[in-house]
């Protein structure tokens, strides 16, 4: 029986894209290798986000060949797509697959007779993603995503209901909907029908709340304008099916910067949204992402992004130092900001990040949280999960003379919520949970 390994960089939506090709190919009579077994097949799920990502895609793809002699290297992924012909001269590099929707095709030429429309697990991880959306449109003056998956495609609610169930009957407790623009879900379904006829995402969580079984789900990052009223009254509406939890991607929060960036909104319509998510819900989790020393970015600037902070309130900030890709706009833009700058104004948000989480986490002592359990703490006898607010929570494991820790794993435990401890909420169980 062939072996195979598979390696990911980058997104969940590339996570998601990896298993479904792992899972096909086993299907198809290949099996997992062991850690110090060579593969006969290597699959490479690349990133091109930043340069770095490049980089750590071209190290994994010699490792690979240098680690399994005679292997195969098939890559795919957003690098692979930007720069083909840099992937196929590395070694060992049998197949580079520059657009997803070759992979039926390349999957058939493995061996791969019937290509399921989806997944039923997710390798090792207790919570699965699901890819429900590809492609973006926007032309975000730094990004270079929609250069390699420009395509708006978005998959049949029915495969997804079905990939989900499948999902809930083995086991996972927690399904994360993610896409290159999640927003966007059905927005190529919607052109020429009155608005009244749309599909859009909150009717996809409506229809996966619906569903019968003990799970929850939770939505990947998502962009302000696509926080609908629709989307907040579903999450509403099914408090204990959806996750109380939005990353809603910022970038700045100065109103020059985010024009440079070609943005949708300014820093007060983001305030908005935000604020109508916490009117909504009770003490919502909401994170986000933010890019530190993009072109043009003063004091001033830096200084209305961490403001805008404080006002939101984020339980958690993804701090990137600007990082200039070849072919965007941001690449050439004058005002480039000096490298010590920039790292001084990463380490000022993200010493700010971490007393808005502290602030967060006081709010939550003495409340009840669900905690799905992923494995064991720091502690003796302790599990370690994530709550439903996106929290990482330690909490006693099963009580006993012997705790068996594993017998938490996958599983919900309702918990009070204590004091913080190193970022991490430490809590208590609640009589007669599981």
């Amino acid at each position: 029986m062939a072996t195979l390994k598979t390696v990911t960089l980058g997104c969940k939506v590339n996570q998601y894209e990896t298993e479904f090709v792992r899972q096909s190919l086993v299907t198809a009579g290949y099996r997992d290798a062991s850690d110090d077994e060579p593969a006969d097949l290597c699959v490479v799920n690349t990133c091109t986000v930043t340069a770095e990502g490049d980089s750590k895609s071209r190290q994994v793809i010699r490792q690979l060949a240098r680690r399994n002699p005679g292997t195969r290297i098939v890559v795919m992924g957003c690098y692979a797509t930007r720069a083909p012909q840099e992937v196929a001269v590395l070694p060992s590099v049998v197949e580079v697959v520059t657009d997803k929707r070759e992979l039926p095709d390349l999957l058939g030429r493995f061996g791969v007779i019937d290509v399921p429309s989806g997944i039923s697990t997710f390798g090792g991880r207790q919570r699965a993603f699901v890819k429900v959306q590809d492609g973006c449109l926007l032309r975000c003056s730094f990004c270079i995503i929609p250069t390699v998956r420009p395509h708006l495609a978005s998959r049949p609610a029915e495969h997804i209901v079905d990939e989900v169930r499948r999902l809930i009957d083995n086991g996972y407790r927690e399904i994360v909907l993610t896409g290159i623009h999640l927003g966007h879900y059905g927005v190529e379904w919607n052109r020429g029908r009155a608005k009244c006829d749309w599909l859009r995402l909150s009717h996809l969580v409506e229809r996966l709340s619906a569903l019968p079984g003990e799970f929850r789900i939770r939505l990947s990052s998502i962009e302000a304008t696509e926080v609908t009223r629709e989307l907040i009254s579903v999450m509403k509406d099914f408090p204990a099916r959806v996750c109380p939890h939005l990353h809603i991607s910022m970038q700045s929060g100065s109103d020059n910067i985010l024009r440079r960036m070609r943005r949708r909104w300014g820093s007060q319509r983001f305030i908005d949204r935000c604020r109508a998510v916490c009117d909504a819900l009770d003490r919502p989790a909401l994170t986000t992402d933010v890019i530190v020393g993009f072109p043009g970015e003063t004091d001033d600037d830096f200084a209305a992004t961490c403001r805008v902070s404080e006002t939101v309130g984020f339980s958690k900030i993804h701090v990137f130092p600007f990082s200039a890709r070849r072919t965007t706009p941001a690449a050439t833009m004058s005002n480039q900001v000096d490298p010590t700058v920039k790292a001084e104004r990463c380490r000022q948000l993200t010493a700010l990040e971490d007393r808005l989480r502290e602030r967060y986490f006081a709010g939550l002592v003495g409340r009840e949280l669900v905690v799905l359990v992923e494995g064991p703490g720091r502690r003796a006898g302790h599990v370690m999960g994530t709550a439903c607010r996106y929290a990482t929570v330690e909490l006693p494991g099963n009580v006993g003379e012997l705790p068996d820790q594993a017998n938490d794993v996958k599983q919900f435990v309702r918990v009070i919520a204590g004091r913080s401890s190193g970022g991490i909420l430490l809590a208590e169980r609640l009589p007669n949970s599981t």
